[in-house]
This record gives C-alpha cells, structure tokens and sequence, in this order.
C-alpha cells in the first residue's frame, strides 16, 4: 500500500477507497458445549475467517453519482459501511470529505415509544443535524412524509409503511456533502418511491455526491452516470453506468442456471404403438389415438352403431341380444 494516493477521479474525491480488505469470522461453535460435542464427533471447533472485502480500491470525483452492483454476498454492503464510519477496514484506507449521511438502516435510532415528531429530531441529531436545521426543515420533512396527523402518535403503532416514509424524509433532508444508500429506494407504495427517486435526482443536480447500492437496474441508471461492480469480493469493472449495466446482466451464477434448467418440464412423450393394447385397434388406422376417433374415421356411420354383418339396417337392441338374424333356438324360448 503505497502512501501517497493518485487522484484517478475526474473531479475533486469526495469518497476514496485504497486497497480496503476486510476480515469476518465465522463462529463454528457457540458455547462450551458445543464446542465439546462438536470435537466429539469430529466436526471443526475453531472459528474460520471470511474475507468479504479483497484490495478493493476506487475514487468517486465531488458531485459524482455511482452505482456499486454485485450479486448478494459480494462485499456492496460492507463497502458502503467502510465509507459511512461503521466499520474500520482491516487494511487499507477510506477517506470522505465533507459531511456524509447514510441511508444505510433506515430508520436505525428511531424509539417505538416517543412519538413521530420527537423521533424525528432525535434521527435528525443521530444524522448530525442541529435542532435548529431541524427546525428549519420539519415542516418540509412532515409534508414530504405524508403521515399527517399521526405524527403525533407513538411510532409503535405506525404502519410498516409509514414508519419508513418518515424515516426516509428525516434522513433525505439532511444538508449532506456525501450521501450513502443501500437498498431503502423500494419504501412505501409506488407514488411514494416516484417522489423518492425524483428527489435523489434533484439533489444530484444539486452536485451531492451519492454512491448507491441497488439491485434495481432501471434506478441506477437514472441516477447515476457510472456504475462499480464488485464480484467475490473484488472490483472487477469500473466505467460508464450502461456498460456496467450490461455486464451484471452476464454475470449469473452458475447454480442458477442449473437449477433453471432442473425446473424445465420435460417434453411429453410420444407413446409407443406396441404399448397401446390390442382392444383399441380401429377399422382404418389399426389403432384408435389416446384422443379418440377424428372425423375422417367415422366413414362407416355414428360411433354409437355399426352395419349389419349383410348389409341391412343398423341392428336392433333385440339384434344385438340374439346376434342379428339369428333366430333363438327352442332352449331359449
């Protein structure tokens, strides 16, 4: 790791990230006792390490808005946290300037027992705003939530909805240099996530820095101009948002494609004749199909009848009962 870092970002850096590792352990047992039966019967007893961030290094300019894509468990999230201050990197370095607000855990801080209005200022100091910035933007905060009248009421009987609505406006009007988010664009009903997006669009207009993890393609290519995809824990591609786009559309794992092909519902299969039994044999074909007789097949009348052996009319039910012109016998009178 070298000590003196290159700009390599067209503007300004406001987020850089040199060559970050981080190190997670995996706990194979958590007590004594476990730890007793598992030596027992021969399984691992020591914690394994888990890396989930490998040399990842990379600048974002001032008033830049990128997007970081990968699969689920590839390192987005831990990125994202590096930057905020809630983890430290094992190696490497993270540096931000200005004021940085994550929409990270939204909603992380808020008390289920003090009401909308109190939660609010409490989220807002949380997020480093004094009481009288909040001042200034509560009205805008309350409007921008649309709870309304609740706000008054204890967030404990909020709504899931409206728990995040509000939480979402707290930290959306903070005056942030750097905004983080991670995955919150999918709160509340689909007006209210038009409202969100437009807002991340006016405050990147506004030339605030933002980095976004999503998995929603069609949000990050609105937002942003440059997209960072990160694959078993590595930044493996860093350019424009629609490349990046294209890139991630290839980048399928391969159990999910074997299991697609496992779900495929196997072609019927054509029957055999010489597994047809003998009984079902037609007059024309020799054997009548599983769907029963076309209409070609019925050249010799109606299925419910069938000509006399000589030619004559169709048989009686008396016919059928003593076979056709056959007289009964002087037993059977």
């Amino acid at each position: 790791m070298s000590k003196q870092i290159l700009q390599t970002s067209a503007t300004k850096p406001a987020i850089i990230i040199d060559h970050v590792s981080k190190r997670f352990r995996k706990r194979n047992t958590h007590s004594i006792k476990e730890a007793f039966v598992a030596a027992a019967r021969r399984k691992r007893v020591r914690s394994d390490s888990f890396t989930a961030l490998d040399d990842v290094s990379f600048q974002i300019g001032e008033g830049e808005s990128v997007a970081v894509m990968g699969l689920n468990g590839s390192g987005k999230s831990t990125t994202l946290k590096m930057v905020s201050g809630v983890m430290e990197p094992d190696d490497g370095r993270v540096f931000t300037r200005g004021r940085v607000a994550g929409l990270i855990e939204v909603g992380a801080g808020f008390h289920p027992e003090l009401t909308g209005r109190d939660n609010v200022y409490l989220n807002a100091a949380i997020l480093g705003m004094s009481k009288e910035e909040t001042d200034k933007r509560y009205n805008d905060i309350l409007e921008f939530s649309e709870i309304g009248e609740f706000i008054d009421q204890a967030v404990k009987h909020y709504s899931s909805g409206m728990f995040m609505r509000l939480a979402f406006a707290v930290a959306i009007h903070v005056d942030a240099d750097v905004l983080l988010v991670d995955e919150v664009l999918s709160v509340g009903d689909a007006p209210f996530r038009k409202k969100c997006n437009e807002k991340l669009q006016e405050l990147a207009a506004r030339g605030v820095t933002m980095m976004i993890v999503s998995h929603n393609k069609n949000t990050v290519k609105k937002l942003c101009s440059r997209g960072i995809i990160i694959r078993d824990h590595r930044v493996v591609f860093d350019g424009p948002i629609a490349e990046a786009v294209a890139e991630l559309d290839g980048d399928k794992p391969r159990d999910a494609e074997k299991s697609a092909e496992q779900r495929k519902e196997p072609e019927p299969r054509t029957p055999d004749p010489k597994e047809i039994p003998d009984q079902v044999k037609g007059p024309h074909t020799g054997r009548i199909p599983i769907g029963g007789l076309s209409d070609d097949d019925e050249t010799n009348g109606p299925i419910s009848g069938s000509p006399r052996p000589d030619g004559g009319d169709e048989r009686t039910g008396d016919d059928e009962k003593f076979g056709g012109d056959q007289k009964p016998s002087d037993d059977e009178k």
